[in-house]
């Protein structure tokens, strides 16, 4: 049985009432990935005592979307959209890619909406496991794309863009051209700008990270009294990426990404923040507990 069949029970249940916003963290499919890359310089005696690995050495990882509902004015805010179904059995069987499109259709469902309702589709970055959801063939498979989300207007950072239409000698893998190139000229598209990006979403803002991939974008959700959602998107992966040295080696600057979490660890002890994963298979929104020598996660909102 596939995880996000036993685990991904989003739309059987009360949705998440923070604020004015009802979120889900949804699993819309599973990939894997190389244990070692995804821990770095870590060693497998540390980190697979929490992990689901495989023969291959390869660890077991959701894919998540953010669905965010705002209750007052019914903008319907997704981040990121998992692998896609655009997969030839042969890249399918190299990533350990399962996919669930259809997982988002429910949870939209259980809030009385649909596709064709989604407002806003943000991009944090354009890695083939987080944004290959935005299309899906038109007919024939490796032919034309169309728009998943075809109201909505779509959110990526303008470098991030640049990043990945000519990527480096080391990451150019993560990126699928089929995935985001119809993003050029295509008026459904927000590209965002600068170091400290403005955000049309109301009660949403963005923050930036740059040590796993040039100018990520993720979101912070307003939520009231001071406190805020945060979706960390690669910043920290998983609950087990929140150690600051737990660093991946598919960061392009490992360093940053460690000096990322230790200011993610800081505004959590400062502030009323609650933390969303893209890719932990048992916890989409979280609060971290931060009151001791090593941060872990508290208590899970929403698994």
């Amino acid at each position: 049985m596939r995880l996000y069949d036993t685990v991904n029970r989003a739309y059987k249940r009360s949705m998440l009432q923070l604020g004015k916003w009802q979120f889900e963290s949804v699993i819309n499919g599973t990939i894997r990935l190389d244990g070692g890359a995804m821990f770095g310089v870590v060693p497998k005696v540390l980190w697979s005592k929490s992990q689901n690995i495989d023969v291959k050495n390869r660890i077991l990882l959701a894919t998540r979307t953010l669905i965010a509902r705002n209750v007052e004015s019914e903008r319907i805010v997704l981040v990121d959209t998992g692998t896609g179904s655009k997969w030839s059995d042969e890249d399918a069987e190299r990533y350990g890619v399962e996919s669930n499109p259809q997982a988002i259709d429910k949870v939209l469902e259980a809030m009385d909406a649909s596709s064709a309702a989604v407002t806003d589709v943000i991009a944090t970055h354009l890695h083939f496991d987080h944004c290959g959801g935005m299309v899906e063939w038109e007919g024939d498979a490796g032919g034309a794309v169309k728009v998943r989300f075809a109201n909505a207007r779509h959110w990526v950072h303008r470098e991030h863009f640049a990043h990945a239409c000519s990527p480096t000698l080391r990451d150019r893998a993560s990126f699928l051209p089929v995935d985001f190139e119809w993003m050029n000229g295509d008026d459904r598209v927000g590209f965002v700008e600068g170091e400290r990006p403005a955000c049309d979403i109301p009660g949403v803002s963005f923050e930036l990270s740059h040590g796993h991939t040039p100018f990520q974008l993720l979101p912070v959700f307003e939520l009231g009294d001071g406190s805020e959602l945060f979706f960390v998107g690669d910043m920290a992966p998983t609950g087990a990426h929140i150690l600051p040295a737990w660093v991946m080696a598919y960061d392009l600057f490992p360093l940053k990404s460690v000096d990322e979490r230790v200011s993610l660890i800081d505004r959590c002890k400062e502030r009323d923040t609650i933390v969303a994963f893209p890719h932990d298979v048992r916890r989409g929104i979280v609060r971290l507990d931060v009151s001791g020598k090593k941060p872990k996660v508290g208590e899970v909102l929403c698994s």
